[in-house]
């Protein structure tokens, strides 16, 4: 039965979509994503967020225009020509709220395995990931939902590859000069 596996992960690829969508409330997946990249990974620019949630340069100035409205972020003093963004203490609050109602939503949508059938899905979810991973950008861009409190180092099957990677085109590099 060719296609029925793509099928399938296909399909789970819209119900994840579906849940998360679900739980973002008045967010849209956008904003959640740059709130939670500013969480973890503590002031940055309007250029840079776009490149880590994947978005376009426009798309991330009217997304933050919104969440600078709301009171969830602010602009930091100038540095040159930048201005980076931080969250403020309710953006703060309502990364982590967005973080926990997502692995709430994703932890019913497991409800349904044993606990072997976990561990099994787990290191399938963790091959596919290693697989797909192809640079640090990639990195990012892909976990930037993710609680890094729970998933980073050894634990992150993206994170990880990504520091292979780079790790090897050193080697290299030092081999070729």
């Amino acid at each position: 039965m060719h296609g029925l596996y793509e099928n399938k992960l296909g399909a789970l690829g819209l119900l994840l979509t579906d849940a998360i969508h679900g739980v973002l409330g008045e967010h849209s997946p956008s904003a959640a994503s740059l709130l939670s990249t500013l969480y973890y990974q503590g002031p940055m620019t309007a250029t840079a967020l776009a490149e880590v949630g994947g978005i376009a340069q426009p798309t991330a100035a009217r997304v933050t225009g919104r969440l600078i409205r709301q009171g969830l972020i602010q602009r930091e003093a100038h540095t040159g020509r930048t201005a980076p963004l931080r969250l403020t203490r309710l953006g703060k609050r309502q990364a982590r709220t967005l973080q926990r109602v997502r692995l709430m939503a994703m932890n019913r949508l497991l409800s349904g395995l044993s606990k072997t059938e976990r561990f099994h899905f787990e290191e399938a979810i963790d091959k596919i990931l290693r697989h797909a991973t192809h640079s640090r950008a990639f990195a990012r861009t892909t976990c930037r939902l993710c609680d890094h409190s729970v998933c980073s180092g050894r634990l992150c099957p993206v994170g990880s590859k990504a520091t292979a990677l780079e790790r090897q085109l050193k080697s290299t590099d030092r081999r070729t000069r």
